[in-house]
């Protein structure tokens, strides 16, 4: 089976499914492509308010990139860099949705289903999860948009401790390691996840999306411009802030518009 990427909707919050049940939803470079365009639609859509990423069934968030897809096209360096624009391009797609994204995680998490997950907002995982990076068994290098990704989350230390030892490990470690923020029961994953995605859409969605680009800018070095800072005072001027105040004060609950 090839795998493919399913996009399910229920009302404000989409869910997308990476399904390859032969393979532990491992990602050739079709499903990559796939995934990109995917999470393209989404962010040009302003009506989600949460996304949710999981695997096919309960054995595997994603357990990497599909090593049968090497041969075809990582099996020389112009193969890997035209496999690489593809896989960075499903990655960035990713983290730069402008709609925040939760990570279900179930089973393994490894390899490329690990770098995946470290471009989602919040990551929520089962007590028998499991992850690691295990690609210097390969002969195989994290490129900078990965490795980026895992720096930024972890930091320089547990990012080398990852990729240098290559060691597959426990739910428990990734939490220390600052890999996932919440581990449930193994059966509460869905429903934790879900959970989480339910309270970020009953926020103000402008909110949600600003927090976002906040705290991506705040990674870069480079001194804020005025108007970056000015746009801390946009919030204002939205019909969300005049309904979530009003609603505070009247006991109620806002019914936010997105405007």
């Amino acid at each position: 089976m090839s795998g493919n990427i399913v996009m399910q909707g229920d009302g404000d919050i989409a869910t997308v499914i990476l399904r390859a049940p032969d393979r532990l939803n491992a990602l050739n470079m079709t499903m990559w492509d796939e995934l990109r365009r995917v999470f393209e639609g989404l962010d040009a859509d302003g009506s989600w308010r949460c996304i949710v990423i999981r695997g096919h069934g309960d054995k595997a968030f994603a357990a990497g990139a599909d090593i049968a897809d090497f041969e075809a096209n990582r099996s020389s360096v112009e193969k890997a860099r035209a496999y690489g624009e593809v896989f960075h391009g499903g990655l960035h797609a990713v983290a730069n949705c402008r709609h925040p994204v939760v990570a279900q995680i179930q089973g393994a998490c490894v390899g490329g289903g690990l770098e995946l997950a470290c471009c989602c907002d919040i990551r929520i995982c089962g007590e028998s999860s499991r992850f690691g990076v295990p690609v210097n068994r390969l002969g195989l290098v994290m490129a900078y948009p990965e490795m980026r990704a895992l720096v930024d989350l972890v930091g320089k230390a547990a990012a080398l401790e990852i990729v240098l030892e290559g060691r597959v490990f426990g739910a428990g470690e990734a939490r220390e390691k600052g890999l996932v923020n919440r581990i449930v029961a193994d059966d509460r994953v869905g429903a934790e996840a879900l959970a989480t995605a339910e309270r970020i859409a009953a926020g103000a969605p402008l909110v949600a999306r600003w927090h976002k680009r906040f705290a991506n800018r705040l990674m870069d070095p480079r001194p804020l411009s005025a108007a970056e800072l000015d746009e801390g005072f946009a919030c204002f001027g939205t019909e969300d802030f005049q309904i979530g105040y009003k609603a505070f004060l009247a006991k109620e609950k806002p019914d936010f518009k997105g405007r």
